[in-house]
């Protein structure tokens, strides 16, 4: 370790410490015997204070100001124009320079900005008239650009590049929506045919069932089929139903509960009507030919002969 000896010349020399400081033991002192209270270590500083100075402000005006004409200041100090609307609605009651505005209110505050404008603008046009001072841009004016050629060229490049970059993300952006609507349209096939297949089967189960007698469905018109098939519905219901459906309909019922259908109940045990003595007690017999039940149906011979008669 190296002993750095106090050097004044380097700022370590304790003789130069102030000697108001106290050290922490002193401060120990005085707060164990009360000294210490608050507000005595919170540094007060005084107030500024304000210097009306009128020579130096008369002599910063003086060299400020400049005696120019009123064609170089072009400035004007007025009041605001008439409210005339305001004063047509009844909405303001104001005198010439006496008018009191609500600063909160954005629209008053505005009106009353545009009014002082429009007042300036009435006082200024008749004063540029007279001292000659043109107040229209001619119409061959020509105005020198802010900007060089070269940097608005540059800027017409960048331009045309981010306009292609755009028209590259459109054709995109409808090349997809393209696809999409392609292949929606393609599923949209794709069920109208298996719609048309699967009417087309139902339609031939129906002609197989017997439920219908038109062939429709076979021409491939589709329109004039959802027609026929409203007509044939109603012409089955209006006809009835066929030999086929009738056999059934008597072998097997209509459907509904069938067991127990042929049990006797109180109204079918009472009713008598058809009940016939004779055949009950077997006085009238059964009459059967040599075959056991006679047969209405004419001999296959007898039927040669009246085929062979027409």
């Amino acid at each position: 370790m190296v002993e750095i000896d106090d050097d004044p010349q380097l700022g370590l020399d304790s003789e130069e410490e102030d000697d108001d400081e106290l050290s922490d033991s002193e401060l120990q002192d005085a707060f164990a015997k009360g000294l210490l209270k608050p507000g005595l270590n919170i540094p007060q500083y005084e107030p500024k204070k304000a210097i009306n100075n009128l020579e130096g402000l008369k002599k910063c005006l003086s060299e400020l100001k400049k005696n120019l004409p009123w064609a170089e200041r072009l400035d004007l100090t007025n009041y605001p124009a008439a409210d005339i609307t305001g004063k047509v609605e009844a909405r303001l009651e104001q005198t010439e320079g006496n008018e009191d505005i609500n600063a909160e209110d954005d629209f008053q505050r505005e009106m009353f900005f545009y009014r002082q404008a429009q007042a300036t603008v009435l006082e200024a046009l008749p004063k540029l008239k007279k001292l000659h001072i043109l107040t229209k841009r001619p119409d061959d004016y020509f105005a020198e650009m802010a900007k060089s050629d070269q940097h608005m060229q540059k800027i017409r490049q960048k331009l045309i590049i981010k306009q292609t970059a755009m028209e590259k993300s459109e054709r995109a952006k409808k090349l997809r929506e393209q696809r999409k609507y392609g292949k929606k349209v393609q599923v949209e096939v794709i069920q109208k045919r298996q719609k048309q297949k699967k009417a087309m089967m139902t339609a031939v189960k129906k002609y197989q069932k017997g439920m219908t007698d038109k062939l429709d469905f076979l021409e491939g018109d589709q329109d004039k089929g959802k027609k026929g098939s409203t007509a044939t519905k109603a012409h089955v219901n209006k006809k009835g139903p066929n030999a086929k459906r009738k056999y059934k309909d008597k072998r097997f019922g209509f459907g509904g509960k069938k067991k127990g259908s042929k049990w006797n109940t109180k109204d079918s045990h009472d009713d008598v009507s058809g009940f016939k003595s004779k055949v009950a007690h077997g006085k009238g017999g059964k009459k059967f030919g040599k075959g056991g039940k006679t047969n209405k149906r004419p001999g296959k011979e007898t039927r040669k002969k009246m085929k062979s008669r027409k």
